[in-house]
């Protein structure tokens, strides 16, 4: 494989990122100073990065429930839990972390993993990675505020993208949506749904590109399976 995408996959930077490192002879291969960005390595070959041997990384990749009250952060100066506790108590590889955020007052799907260019791409909006959550609303929100949603919103003087909207059933105290968003905002869907005058009373991810929470309960975390991860690294072009 070409040596800026193997680099990459030593951990060192993203692809374009560790171009500069090979242009300014800081790589060898072999020995040899390598400074061709489109020079190949081989299997058996002994890469250095400015004298220090690297390897591929063993990627791993985790799905996990998020409940409520859980900050999406390694830690939390105010000391709330976080998804970062859970690691730790978990024993999970150290480098794992979350990918995008997920409020503390919100729970699902979150995606955890040592790959820091899936999670590059998978937060970046160039990729327009699609998320799908269901919202229960209190009360109910007329049609003009849905095709208001579904047209985007004014957040702080910037509009977001369309988000497509769908009326999926009631709870007792209101209606329940279908929301999808190709934007990773803070807070967004709170803020959208408060925009055209409506209130949240509870929020879940549902599903984050390929990947969906499926029967996994608040709390819970499992491996992906090599289909999802396939699926996974082919929607962001790995």
């Amino acid at each position: 494989m070409r040596i800026n995408r193997y680099l990459a996959l030593c951990g060192v930077a993203s692809r374009r990122a560790v171009e500069p490192y090979i242009t300014q002879g800081l790589v060898q291969v072999n020995g040899q100073t390598v400074r061709e960005l489109h020079h190949s390595v081989e299997e058996g070959d002994e890469v250095t990065v400015e004298g220090r041997l690297v390897a591929p990384i063993a990627y791993v990749y985790y799905l996990y429930a998020k409940p409520v009250g859980m900050v999406t952060s390694m830690t939390d100066p105010q000391n709330r839990d976080c998804v970062g506790d859970t690691l730790r108590r978990m024993d999970i590889e150290p480098g794992v972390v979350p990918v995008g955020r997920l409020d503390y007052d919100s729970e699902g799907l979150l995606l955890l993993t040592n790959h820091g260019e899936l999670a590059f791409r998978m937060t970046h909006p160039r990729h327009e990675i699609a998320k799908v959550y269901q919202v229960e609303i209190i009360d109910d929100l007329p049609e003009p505020a849905l095709k208001q949603l579904r047209r985007g919103v004014e957040l702080d003087e910037v509009r977001t993208g369309p988000a497509q909207v769908e009326a999926t059933g009631r709870w007792s105290g209101g209606s329940i949506l279908n929301m999808t968003v190709f934007e990773g905002k803070n807070r967004q869907i709170r803020r959208m749904i408060e925009a055209v005058g409506g209130r949240v009373h509870h929020l879940q991810r549902l599903s984050v590109g390929p990947l969906t929470l499926s029967n996994l309960q608040p709390g819970g975390m499992r491996p992906l399976t090599a289909r999802e991860i396939k699926a996974l690294l082919e929607s962001v072009g790995l």
